[in-house]
């Protein structure tokens, strides 16, 4: 990594502009007393790469996503602190965009989720959505071309918009243009159930960029398979994880509301320690094996039993979608069942809660003894370096090797196997019978790492990536 004053030397900042593309915005627009108000952003990308563009006057890119985005995008300067222009595509395009090819399609492709017996299926909807995902696409790319400054460099965030650079390349060849992804990326097999043309679009889109990033070194060489494989000319590309905004998260858990949070937090949980899961109740997430695994702890260690809640601090995530719908029934009812199964009127071993609560998902890191993070896939994960940031308890983390955070955390974090409730069970055990010395040291080094990284050094591994 680099520090600010490299990042300057290699990209001469303040000569090229940094400009951002994404689907969601750095800014939550809401409505507050019949006006637009604009607030911190809720995801995980938005919240890292905001200071990226705040601290170089760039220009970020986005669409409008809600109604208050529809508004704002009618604004020259919707959020005062950051410059932030949206476009609002038809909402049915947008629809067909996002849910059908962004979310159904890519985002199932690169985290393995589909059930290939039964999904996916291509049928004329589908390929209909194809067609509008590309549309999209495309009014992103003129309105960047149009409105980027001279000698831009754009960084293009994410699946959504993995075809713009060769549009924006053909009407602007003063810029660059770097694409990271920050899910996973699939390998050959899953990426040949594509339709050819789609599967086709897709990497040639993404090799139409000067480079393109990944938090690993493994899901950058995923990408370079499916190249290989498909006849596409590789292009440059580099692993670089993006640093967690340690600075903002330990801002929000000094504050007075996350006070407050943890006050009612720690007298509900009284003397018992607590395991916490925290993020978006997402099926790559994990959280029902998660429930089962915290189940078999209770059933081979029972002297746990009335002494430990796990608390999943969950908000919803694509509710529209029905495997989203049904997978969070299927969390809600797994947690029932648990509660059921070994609570007391004194003790519910189990608290799921899917409000949307910043605050209180921070005051939960601050509080964990284990913090369990067992996705299927996830591209990084920041909540793995957040939590040690802010964590006050010596908690240990487990992490999911199929986490990209795992390359970095993995001396010092317990390795959860996603799909192995058994071994999952044990690691539980194991870090609640840690000793406080061991606690100590491994907390330790977690926090250094989660510190280490400046988002000032992403930038430019960027950079270097085109020079």
């Amino acid at each position: 990594m680099h520090d600010e004053a490299q990042v300057s030397e290699i990209a001469g900042l303040g000569v090229r502009p940094v400009v951002v593309v994404s689907n969601r915005g750095p800014t939550t627009f809401r409505i507050e007393a019949g006006e637009l108000a604009a607030g911190a952003p809720a995801g995980g990308l938005a919240r890292g790469l905001r200071p990226l563009v705040e601290s170089t006057g760039g220009t970020w890119f986005a669409c409008a996503v809600s109604e208050p985005d529809r508004m704002a995008a009618e604004l020259d300067r919707p959020d005062p602190h950051i410059d932030v222009r949206l476009i609002a595509p038809d909402p049915d395009r947008y629809r067909n965009f996002y849910d059908v090819i962004s979310n159904s399609t890519l985002w199932f492709l690169h985290h393995a989720l589909w059930e290939l017996p039964t999904s996916p299926r291509f049928g004329a909807d589908w390929h209909e959505a194809w067609a509008d995902y590309e549309a999209v696409n495309e009014e992103m790319a003129q309105v960047v071309a149009d409105a980027a400054p001279q000698d831009a460099i754009i960084l293009i965030q994410d699946y959504h918009f993995a075809i713009v650079a060769a549009s924006v390349r053909a009407r602007r060849p003063d810029v660059a243009l770097v694409h990271f992804s920050h899910t996973p990326f699939t390998g050959p097999e899953l990426m040949s159930v594509l339709p050819e043309h789609a599967r086709t679009r897709l990497l040639t889109g993404l090799a139409a960029h000067d480079s393109c990033g990944f938090h690993t070194e493994k899901w950058a060489s995923r990408f370079l398979a499916c190249c290989d494989e498909f006849g596409v000319e590789r292009p440059r590309t580099f692993a670089s994880p993006l640093p967690a905004d340690v600075a903002g998260i330990m801002d929000l858990a000094g504050s007075d509301v996350c006070s407050e949070r943890f006050t009612a937090l720690d007298q509900r949980l009284g003397t018992c320690r607590l395991i916490l899961t925290s993020g978006r109740l997402e099926l790559s997430k994990n959280l029902a094996r998660a429930f089962n695994a915290y189940e078999r702890l209770l059933e081979t260690e029972p002297a746990h039993i009335g002494k430990v809640v796990f608390a999943a601090f969950v908000y919803s995530s694509r509710g529209g979608l029905p495997e989203y719908e049904a997978y969070r029934s299927h969390c809600e009812t797994t947690a029932d069942r648990i509660n059921d199964r070994f609570g007391t009127d004194q003790w519910q071993p189990i608290w799921l809660d899917t409000d949307d609560d910043l605050a209180r998902s921070v005051a939960g890191l601050r509080r964990y003894d284990v913090l369990v993070i067992n996705p299927i896939r996830d591209g990084l994960n920041l909540v793995a370096f957040e939590g040690p940031a802010v964590n006050e308890r010596n908690g240990v983390v487990l992490l999911s090797p199929e986490a990209g955070a795992h390359e970095q955390l993995e001396p010092a974090a317990l390795t959860c196997p996603p799909f192995d409730i058994e071994a999952t069970a044990r690691q539980m055990a194991r870090a609640l019978d840690m000793s406080e010395s061991e606690r100590q040291s491994r907390a330790n080094e977690l926090t250094a790492i989660a510190h280490s990284g400046t988002i000032e050094g992403w930038l430019a591994d960027h950079l270097t990536s085109i020079s």
